[in-house]
């Protein structure tokens, strides 16, 4: 009886796919309001629509929303040695946005964002990293706005992290898919954000399963 119920056990493990039997890569997507979705149910915020693209295709990578309203870069990196906790396999890094409205040295946020990074690597030294490039409005004038602009591109050649130019490319200024704030995307915002990010996300993504 031992010996049969051994063998079925084993057999119901073969029969399922290599998915099923391992855990699922962690996507940490670590950032402010915008990640944690806003305003809005937290299902229809861009991490959790990312989960569903990859859930499309039969991946097994989980998304996981780090998200936290009013983060700012200093703050985030108060917070990431908690976060890093988990293994990470992709890190997604969105912060800076909070920074740029209270119209902080770009080069604080930059410096932060930096060690952030640097934080990430010496925990996961394999973990694929990604910047979500922000914008701000011109209210503090073409100076400020051009060198917080500046930031994104410079720490992900600097670091050799991938870069998505502007996370809200196609949304931002577009009152139709901005809350009454102006600033946090509607649920039709995320889903272009989502887009903008699986563009990004996707070819890494897959780069990295024809590793394993």
């Amino acid at each position: 009886m031992k010996r049969f119920l051994t063998f079925f056990v084993t057999l119901i493990l073969f029969s399922l796919p290599a998915s099923a039997q391992e855990e699922p890569s962690r996507i940490l997507f670590f950032g402010d309001s915008i990640t944690a979705g806003h305003g809005i149910d937290k299902q229809k915020a861009y991490p959790a629509l990312i989960q569903q693209k990859i859930d499309s295709l039969g991946w097994n990578y989980k998304a996981v929303n780090g998200g936290l309203s009013g983060e700012t870069s200093s703050g985030g990196l108060r917070r990431i040695d908690w976060m890093l906790k988990q293994p990470v396999s992709v890190f997604i890094l969105e912060l800076g946005g909070n920074d740029g409205l209270r119209g902080i040295d770009p080069e604080v946020t930059k410096s932060n964002l930096q060690k952030i990074i640097d934080k990430v690597r010496a925990k996961y030294s394999d973990a694929a990293i990604v910047l979500a490039g922000m914008q701000v409005p011109p209210n503090l004038g073409s100076d400020y706005t051009d060198a917080f602009r500046q930031v994104y591109p410079e720490l992900a050649e600097q670091h050799d992290v991938e870069l998505i130019p502007f996370l809200l490319e196609g949304v931002g200024g577009n009152d139709e898919l901005n809350q009454s704030d102006g600033i946090h995307p509607t649920a039709e915002g995320h889903e272009v954000v989502a887009q903008n990010i699986w563009e990004v996300l996707e070819p890494i993504l897959r780069q990295n399963r024809s590793e394993r």
